[in-house]
């Protein structure tokens, strides 16, 4: 079940890989999360030492949820993965010129879960060609719809 989705890394990313990991929250943030309280729009991710973060994404806090607390909205959250698979995409990241967004936080067997994609930014020129083919399937589909 889907919470919320990175539309906007579509737009400016072309992903070759997908990867699911976990995150380590605090009580408060599980609560924001399942109530969709959450935006991952200038979200991103990034790798320090041999680990992965999540840096940008913002939790609202449920003002029920969090009475005894002080919530940073924004604050850095770690992805949990294994280590063979942290390494394979650090590698990646640095040898390639890939980047890493995240793409869909979601729950799966109670867990919240994050979809990461490894990426490669698209050129503007890049992002009009998709914005035209786009526009003409839309048309393809108008024209078949009328001709019946």
């Amino acid at each position: 079940m889907s919470i919320a989705q990175n539309k906007k890394a579509f737009h400016d990313y072309f992903i070759e890989e997908r990867h699911e990991a976990g995150l380590a929250l605090e009580g408060w943030e599980v609560k924001a999360i399942r109530a969709a309280r959450v935006q991952l729009q200038e979200a991103y991710v990034i790798v320090k030492g041999a680990e992965l973060f999540l840096l940008g994404a913002h939790v609202s806090p449920l003002p029920t949820a969090s009475t005894h607390v002080d919530p940073d909205p924004t604050r850095t959250r770690k992805l949990l993965m294994h280590a063979e698979e942290i390494s394979k995409l650090i590698g990646q990241v640095e040898r390639a010129g890939y980047t890493l967004v995240p793409l869909d936080l979601h729950l799966k067997r109670g867990k919240i879960k994050l979809e990461i994609g490894l990426a490669k930014g698209k050129k503007q020129h890049d992002k009009r060609d998709v914005e035209r083919e786009r526009e003409w399937q839309r048309e393809q589909q108008r024209l078949l719809r009328n001709k019946r």
